[in-house]
């Protein structure tokens, strides 16, 4: 498995720059071999991972999962 790691102040930064998602950029990413993407810190530390599935199929249920949890976390933080 390939291993990709990430910056993640600056990699947000950049998709807010370049108006796009970062489930597009995954999207694009896939090419049968998996990878594990690794968020880090500015610190180096980090943050999360994410595993990038082999197809568009299982990135879409992954996005739809993400974003339940992330509204779900939401809620409860109002």
């Amino acid at each position: 498995m390939k291993k990709i790691e990430i910056k993640a102040e600056q990699f947000f930064e950049l998709l807010k720059l370049k108006d796009t998602s970062m489930w597009s950029l995954f999207s694009q990413m896939i090419d049968g071999e998996e990878k594990e993407i690794i968020f880090l810190d500015n610190e180096e530390k980090i943050l999360f991972n994410y595993i990038l599935p082999l197809n568009a199929e299982k990135l879409e249920e992954d996005r739809k999962e993400f974003s339940k949890q992330f509204s779900d976390k939401l809620s409860t933080m109002n």
